[in-house]
């Protein structure tokens, strides 16, 4: 058995495609299918079905799925502890961090905790909220600073992963106002809104949808863009495209110089958390240190 066998199959069980699979194992097709043929013989049962309208996991490739995510992260983070102990593994913090919050909360936070900046060298790594959770599941980082709601989807199940809330925000709806400084865009009964809408990757996307998705709504939304950046949509909305739900930290200088205006009444914002999440299972000195002082920060 081959720990890359099990990255091969955690790929595959996220694309459910072994084409897209492959290209992000940086393997070929034939190479890639060998390998998870190889991992089935070892585990002794079928993970994956195929069929002509796609994969799918089997049962048992269920039950292999949490099991396998946890051996590769404690594995990787294994390695890792070994090479600070033995002196020759750089004191490394890597934190993943949404695009949002990595350019508005994320650089006047870790500044406000000198004991955090003393522990080493930070490591940022910004991307969307779906290459986030890859990212700790994989264990390719130690922490995870995101926006959270607690009706919001998350691959961080509690089994695994653990948080504690270092802030908060609020998606507000925006628009560009019109020439007599009302929202261009208004959310209200009657002819749909232009909705500059947040993709299936973005965290703010799914608690967007959470709270407003499949509600009866006294206002309609024709969705005309889709981006996981929420600072694509922002510019958007100041070009006057259309309503965007938008953090107030990353919104707030054009709402103070009255480029957006509230597209709606306060009951159509959503208050949110951010949350930092680390893994439930014991990390190495420096990342536990550094929990210790997000803890008491």
């Amino acid at each position: 058995m081959e720990l890359i066998w099990f990255e091969d199959y955690l790929a595959l069980a996220e694309t459910l495609n072994f084409s897209r699979a492959a290209e992000a194992r940086h393997v070929t097709q034939p190479a890639f299918s060998r390998r998870i043929r190889a991992l089935e013989s070892w585990v002794g049962a079928d993970l994956f079905t195929r069929t002509t309208h796609g994969v799918a996991l089997t049962p048992a490739g269920e039950l292999f799925h949490n099991q396998a995510e946890m051996l590769t992260r404690a594995v990787h983070q294994l390695r890792r502890d070994t090479l600070e102990v033995s002196g020759r593994g750089a004191k490394l913090l890597s934190i993943a961090a949404t695009h949002a919050l990595s350019f508005t909360f994320f650089p006047k936070w870790v500044r406000g905790n000198e004991r955090v900046l003393a522990l080493g060298n930070l490591n940022l790594i910004s991307d969307s909220m779906q290459a986030c959770e890859q990212m700790m599941l994989r264990g390719d980082a130690q922490f995870l600073l995101c926006h959270h709601h607690r009706q919001m989807s998350s691959r961080l199940e509690s089994r695994q992963f653990r948080s504690i809330v270092v802030g908060s925000d609020t998606l507000v709806p925006l628009s560009a106002p019109g020439k007599n400084g009302a929202p261009h865009w208004r959310l209200r009964g009657g002819k749909p809104v232009k909705y500059l809408a947040y993709s299936a990757q973005s965290g703010l996307g799914r608690i967007v949808a959470a709270q407003w998705g499949t509600k009866d709504r006294a206002f309609a939304l024709e969705t005309i863009f889709t981006s996981h950046l929420a600072a694509t949509l922002l510019s958007m909305a100041r070009a006057g495209d259309g309503v965007a739900w938008l953090p107030r930290t990353l919104a707030e200088e054009d709402i103070s110089a009255g480029r957006l205006v509230e597209a709606g009444a306060a009951d159509l914002q959503i208050p949110i958390e951010i949350r930092l999440f680390r893994p439930i299972a014991r990390q190495g000195q420096a990342a536990e240190s550094a929990w210790a002082a997000f803890e008491q920060s």
